[in-house]
């Protein structure tokens, strides 16, 4: 008789086990169908902002270049029967690639906004998944007010550089130094790993080929170094004119 609580508790959980595990199920199931949904919204947001930014950079770009090749092929054409009509056609082309640049970093500063507080907190983290030690300097400059162009490209390049740290340097140690002079933001990224000589050329290079064009792109340089591991520093201004031809 003391034991019939025990046993009503035990069939009573006996009888429900079926529906708990039911529920359970059908818990699971939606659970994937909401994980299979937001994917599925996440691709097609990826594929609508590829779609806008191709639309953007062909209205932008396709008349302009278009013009451009036009208007070199009459400076050709006027090369060698009148220099004032080449000179002209010369001043159109610079006019046309200023306005086309422009245009250009207007639509990437109107991608989603990257800040750098909020890459430092990402790298921070796959270093550390990765066993590398990340000391870090000038965190305070991450935060302070940038043009945006400026600033995403910064992310782009820093996130690379750390991406080659963890894929390719074999290095227990990195360094991220942030500074700023009265004209230029400078961010220096460094290891104790194997050097430049010992990491796989084809992908590592094509990673700093991309590096430099987007720091060429707003009128910044990279400057590389190996010695007892890598140092990659950046420098961008502080300021660009939107229609300064890089």
């Amino acid at each position: 008789m003391m034991q019939l609580p025990f046993i009503a508790i035990a069939l009573i959980g006996v009888a429900l086990l079926p529906f708990t595990i039911r529920s359970r199920n059908k818990r699971e199931q939606l659970e994937n169908e909401l994980k299979s949904a937001n994917e599925k919204i996440s691709k097609l947001m990826v594929m609508e902002e590829r779609q806008r930014i191709a639309r953007d950079l062909h209205d932008t770009l396709g008349q302009k270049l278009s013009l451009i090749g036009i208007k070199s092929d009459l400076a050709r054409k006027w090369l060698s029967l009148d220099q004032a009509k080449t000179n002209a056609e010369l001043e159109d082309i610079q006019r046309i690639a200023r306005t086309a640049l422009k245009e250009v970093r207007e639509i990437v500063s109107d991608m989603k906004m990257v800040r750098l507080k909020d890459e430092i907190v990402h790298i921070r983290e796959i270093l550390s998944v990765a066993g590398i030690q990340l000391k870090l300097e000038g965190e305070e400059l991450a935060h302070s007010k940038k043009q945006s162009i400026i600033e995403n490209v910064l992310c782009m390049c820093v996130k690379e550089a750390v991406t080659n740290v963890v894929k390719h340097s074999q290095a227990n140690k990195c360094w991220v130094t942030i500074k700023q002079t009265k004209s230029e933001f400078l961010i220096t990224v460094s290891d104790n790993g194997i050097g430049m000589a010992k990491r796989q050329a084809n992908h590592h290079q094509s990673g700093l080929q991309g590096m430099k064009e987007r720091l060429e792109f707003v009128n910044g340089n990279l400057l590389i170094e190996s010695n007892n591991g890598v140092s990659l520093l950046m420098k961008v201004p502080r300021t660009i004119s939107k229609t300064k031809v890089v």
